[in-house]
């Protein structure tokens, strides 16, 4: 069964509230939270500069095709995954492209009801473009290297159960809404600091929710029942730095992505098998500013944009 859709900040005060998770579905996806997120040494290895690139041109596909949230985080969830347990020659950065492409293909088709043609996804000038056939192939490799487990668990899963713990002020609806919408945006931005990957999806959600309500020193243990309280208080500390104190408008910044010279063709990027050159640059050089996944920064829709069914794609 997909997500249930999670609005963005302009959509979601207006919708109805929906009903928490009970407390043995929350378990279950706790539970499950190890099988769908990147091996520990992960963040030991990863080339810091091309991840940022990749998941910028991530979020801004997503916010000009105007995808669920729930899309963006399983794109940069199956990227990051990938990267855990595979390596690609550097080239450039156009192996990354193509994975970023592929992995926001997936996720489309995955959440979307509609998803745009493969070559329609390659949007923001990219240097290179990669045909029908090639995307598919990188498909495959990610999902047969996934393990086919796709239905990722995501901090979105959390959210209602979370609000559902706090102390309520004022009408269900007024409070609900608003928590919501900015959990979901903050939730969304974290994909660009790569320190968040050092939690799971629940204790993002937990963290989130607390700086949305701004309750931090008032939640009642009810709270914290089925998440670490130290560990949400750690991923609060982040949200703090990276994403309220050095983006008060929670992301609604746009930034042009450098992007290298043009590479060399990409075919047999699927055969090849090259280490990528470890980096250790610290999460400081990821925040520079952001694309919301909220209307309020989603670009126009494309006046000669092509939609088909996702099975048409695959």
């Amino acid at each position: 069964m997909p997500h249930s859709p999670v609005n963005s900040a302009a959509d979601s005060s207006a919708a109805p509230p929906s009903s928490p998770p009970d407390e043995a579905t929350v378990n279950r996806l706790i539970d499950s939270e190890h099988r769908y997120t990147p091996r520990p040494d992960f963040l030991l290895s990863i080339d810091l500069t091309s991840r940022q690139d990749s998941v910028n041109w991530i979020l801004k596909v997503h916010s000009h095709y105007q995808f669920g949230l729930v899309t963006a985080f399983l794109s940069v969830n199956y990227f990051d995954r990938f990267l855990s347990s595979n390596s690609l020659p550097k080239a450039n950065g156009w192996p990354f492209q193509l994975l970023a492409v592929a992995c926001l293909s997936l996720a489309a088709k995955m959440e979307e009801r509609y998803v745009p043609l493969l070559l329609d996804l390659q949007i923001f000038e990219p240097k290179f473009a990669f045909e029908p056939q090639t995307v598919q192939r990188m498909e495959l490799w990610i999902m047969a290297s996934l393990n086919w487990r796709l239905r990722s668990v995501t901090p979105f899963d959390y959210i209602d159960y979370f609000v559902s713990k706090l102390p309520r002020s004022g009408s269900e609806s007024d409070f609900t809404g608003p928590v919501v919408a900015i959990s979901s945006d903050l939730i969304l931005n974290t994909l660009r600091v790569i320190d968040f990957l050092g939690f799971p999806p629940s204790i993002v959600a937990a963290a989130a929710v607390v700086a949305a309500a701004g309750e931090s020193a008032d939640l009642p243990d009810t709270f914290y029942e089925r998440v670490n309280k130290e560990r949400v208080r750690s991923c609060l500390q982040l949200i703090e730095v990276y994403l309220m104190d050095t983006c008060p408008s929670v992301g609604h910044r746009d930034r042009s992505i450098s992007e290298p010279p043009p590479p060399p063709s990409p075919n047999g990027v699927l055969d090849a098998a090259a280490a990528c050159v470890s980096c250790d640059t610290r999460s400081e050089n990821l925040v520079t500013g952001s694309t919301s996944g909220g209307s309020g920064s989603r670009e126009a829709e494309p006046q000669n944009k092509r939609l088909r069914s996702s099975a048409s794609n695959i």
